[in-house]
């Protein structure tokens, strides 16, 4: 668990690259289920994981997925890219590509501490 109020929590998703999840911690099945205020909060909250992943790891691109269909309750997805991983240009979810060894990414911990610095700064 990286964070967590009384409303959702962030973990980090084992991958080749970095990929956290956001959760609702009441099992809304769908996004207009969840009250506004509640999706106000989520969008903030992918933004700063993306903003953070952005300024840390400096990615080819930001991918953010909300499918939910083998885990029906509200999550988001927000991954940073990279040319060189394993599935780039595919969705991480598509066909591996390449092989890869080692990105040679940045310790996840700094990108933890940019993160939490900005959930601090969010106000909904």
């Amino acid at each position: 668990m990286i964070y967590e109020n009384d409303f959702l929590f962030i973990e980090k998703e084992n991958s080749q690259i970095p990929w956290v999840k956001i959760f609702t911690k009441e099992n809304y099945r769908e996004l207009s289920d969840c009250p506004t205020f509640l999706q106000n909060m989520l969008f903030q909250y992918v933004l700063a994981c993306e903003l953070s992943l952005k300024e840390y790891y400096n990615p080819e691109k930001i991918n953010i997925a909300s499918f939910a269909n083998y885990v029906p309750r509200v999550h988001f997805h927000i991954m940073a890219r990279f040319k060189e991983d394993g599935f780039f240009p595919e969705c991480m979810w598509g066909k591996q590509q390449r092989e890869i060894k080692d990105l040679k990414l940045p310790d996840f911990e700094g990108f933890v501490s940019i993160l939490l610095k900005k959930v601090k700064n969010i106000h909904v």
